[in-house]
């Protein structure tokens, strides 16, 4: 659109399974490290498996200056919070400029906020009995909990969301806080997505059957199923103008995005990915590129035998004879499915594939399948100077988001579209 203005990202923040901050996770994701082990957050006995993405040793002191309360945060609430400093501290941005405030905000894509706490809520009430709940145990349940607690104890006065599109939401919170910037509503936004794991959606996915027992191997012939995480994964967006004036690092440019609906099924994907395959088109007509524009694609992914044999006819009715050109990858297999998180934590992947020159792998693949015949990038990292990647997201419900990720060139300019 006319007069729109440049949206880039400044700041990067993420805490999950291979990964305490970004340096360590664009580290694992080049050395193609499995962060998908057995999880002692709750037991799991009975379940199909006993494995997942969990981040291990997280203390949120690391990134939360002491003058914070953590008090009454849930653990959806303590990792977003924690990532939001990390990418404001990556920004520049941090302490904040009182005059600043006003015009920050916040949006967040998620799924089961404190249903960790929630679970030991309910235990709380069977062990002692209704007159002893406490409704401070219940008080960081809700999923727009994290987003809330950003924005008061930043005190900040801009744009607060919160999307809960399951695994496409924080894609989703992303493109909504890029056209917020663009359109000149807000001058800042904290935006990404956070997931904790709880005994819940764990068992809801193993009552699916969708999990494999050992773990997650997209694209290979004998794929059983997603391994489950969690992540929280924070961007700073802001004008191109604005970060160049303050002299900000600036890690790439969103180039536009896209969403569609399946209307198809609750859980299962459109098997002949109309919904994909429109995604991504809108993406591409948002960013004003075309399928010759792309270098690189980070695959939804899953591992799941329907989605990732619908993920590869999408790309190939789209890109056609380019399909097989393009990487593709699917760094589920190393931080595991984080759901709600995943779009913007893969996000980050992109960006940082494109600051640093570098297609991450699809690791745990063994055996090709004949139906997912793409250049998926198994045997390790690959060196590309990339110039725009393509990310995408495909949820539950038929809730696609894509969004298209430019080069920043280091001398004002980002990716110049054709």
């Amino acid at each position: 659109m006319k007069g729109r203005k440049r949206v880039v990202v400044t700041g990067l923040g993420t805490i999950n399974a291979i990964g305490g901050n970004t340096r360590q996770f664009a580290s694992a994701l080049r050395d193609g490290v499995c962060g998908i082990a057995p999880i002692d957050l709750f037991d799991t006995v009975g379940f199909r498996t006993g494995k997942g993405g969990q981040i291990r040793n997280f203390d949120p002191r690391q990134s939360v200056p002491p003058e914070f309360s953590l008090k009454r945060m849930s653990r959806a609430d303590q990792l977003s919070f924690a990532a939001s400093f990390e990418a404001l501290t990556d920004a520049r941005l941090w302490p904040l400029p009182p005059h600043m405030k006003e015009n920050i905000g916040v949006a967040i894509g998620g799924g089961s906020g404190g249903l960790l706490e929630a679970e030991s809520f309910y235990a709380h009430l069977l062990d002692k009995g209704p007159a002893r709940a406490k409704f401070s145990r219940l008080a960081t349940v809700f999923c727009a909990s994290s987003a809330d607690r950003i924005a008061s104890c930043l005190g900040l006065w801009g744009p607060k969301s919160t999307f809960m599109t399951a695994c496409s939401a924080g894609a989703t919170a992303l493109g909504y806080a890029r056209d917020l910037i663009a359109d000149g509503r807000a001058d800042i936004m904290l935006a990404g997505g956070v997931e904790p794991m709880c005994r819940i959606t764990y068992a809801a996915f193993n009552a699916l059957q969708s999990i494999d027992e050992g773990v997650c191997r997209p694209f290979d012939l004998n794929r059983a199923g997603l391994s489950l995480g969690e992540a929280a994964a924070i961007m700073v967006l802001e004008p191109l103008e604005q970060a160049l004036t303050r002299g900000a690092n600036i890690y790439g440019e969103i180039l536009g995005y896209g969403v569609t609906c399946d209307s198809f099924h609750m859980t299962a994907p459109d098997e002949q990915a109309s919904g994909a395959v429109r995604a991504m088109k809108a993406a591409l007509a948002d960013a004003g590129l075309t399928i010759y524009d792309i270098d690189y694609i980070n695959a939804h992914g899953t591992g799941t035998p329907v989605n990732d044999v619908m993920e590869t006819r999408a790309i190939k009715e789209l890109f056609g004879r380019r399909a097989g050109e393009i990487p593709v990858s699917s760094t589920k297999s190393m931080h595991a499915h984080s759901l709600g998180a995943s779009g913007a934590l893969e996000g980050i992947v992109s960006l940082l594939a494109l600051a640093q020159g570098f297609i991450p792998p699809t690791v745990n693949y063994k055996d090709a399948d004949p139906q997912c015949d793409l250049d998926y990038v198994t045997t390790g990292a690959r060196k590309a100077g990339l110039r725009a990647v393509l990310s995408n997201s495909f949820a539950f419900g038929g809730n696609n988001t894509t969004l298209i990720f430019g080069r920043y060139e280091g001398d004002g300019a980002v990716y110049e579209r054709h």
